[in-house]
């Protein structure tokens, strides 16, 4: 009995699949399956019943999971103790929206791999339903997104909050001054995708003055700042991922008789056993973004 068994055990409870499972555990299905079998034949019972099409715990199984979880998370404090850093290996799936990947994610990747220099991490960037979904699924470790996860056994830690700023290209001829609501609704706006934070924000301001008003979204932040330099609308999009856009004269900021609410972003994982590392990073990720970002609102 082994490290490695009791985290492909606790992977295949968790995940319900031992096709997943190896997935999950960088090993093949048969190796997965061969742990598993080993470990029955030490403990001289079944584990799980695997007649359903599910793959779903016995008894004993269950009454198993506890001191397997409770035996990883004791290795895990204990190497974060005691072990020098290059001893703790492994991968870590983060999952980062797109606002972030433009700020400091490459600082945070660099005193990840100071830190922990034999961790391997996996970066995955979408936006922040889709991660908020892959983290329940089990598909990420991490997710640095707007909003959080409301789901049990998730923790939810505060990142930092942009500011959205109104910017157009000066193709457009925006009016000096402050813009009305009613004027800024016969404005095509570019803007987030759908059902995201900013995207429904957006929204509940302009309707009610002008339900025509045209709202481009779209799932990359690239493309709408391009579609904005373009001059094919406005947008509401944080100064700190404009810089160059702003100084160039490719886009100028614009204001108006309304504000749209920052962006909250936060760092969002599962509380359990192995989860140490993913912890740590949480602590970098948390002091990385209030360093490279001092001039950003942090949450109370």
């Amino acid at each position: 009995m082994n490290i490695r068994t009791l985290e492909t055990f606790v992977w295949i409870a968790r995940l319900g699949s031992f096709r997943a499972a190896a997935n999950r555990v960088y090993a093949s299905q048969p190796s997965v399956s061969a742990r598993i079998a080993g470990l029955e034949d030490q403990l001289g019972v079944e584990l799980f019943n695997r007649s359903a099409r599910k793959v779903t715990l016995t008894a004993k199984g269950r009454e198993f999971l506890i001191y397997a979880e409770k035996l990883l998370s004791l290795h895990g404090e204990m190497m974060q103790a005691v072990a020098r850093p290059e001893s703790i290996q492994g991968t870590i799936r983060l999952a980062v929206s797109e606002t972030i990947a433009h700020t400091w994610l490459p600082q945070l990747i660099e005193r990840v791999s100071e830190a922990y220099p034999a961790i391997n991490l996996e970066l995955d960037v979408d936006i922040s339903v889709n991660l908020a979904e892959k983290l329940v699924n089990h598909d990420i470790d991490m997710a640095f997104l707007m909003g959080g996860v409301n789901q049990p056994g998730i923790i939810n830690r505060a990142l930092c909050r942009y500011s959205l700023i109104w910017v157009a290209s000066p193709s457009l001829n925006i009016p000096a001054g402050p813009m009305s609501l009613s004027d800024l609704s016969t404005w095509p706006i570019v803007t987030y995708p759908r059902k995201s934070e900013p995207y429904m924000a957006i929204r509940s301001l302009v309707d009610p003055m002008n339900h025509s008003t045209r709202i481009h979204s779209s799932s990359s932040l690239s493309t709408i700042i391009r579609m904005t330099v373009d001059g094919l609308g406005v947008s509401a999009l944080p100064r700190e991922i404009l810089q160059n856009e702003l100084s160039s004269g490719a886009l100028r900021q614009f204001e108006v008789d309304a504000t749209v609410p920052d962006l909250a972003f936060v760092a969002a994982y599962r509380a359990g056993p192995g989860g140490n590392v993913v912890d740590g990073i949480a602590d970098l990720a948390l002091s990385t973004a209030e360093q490279r970002a001092p001039s950003l609102e942090k949450p109370a």
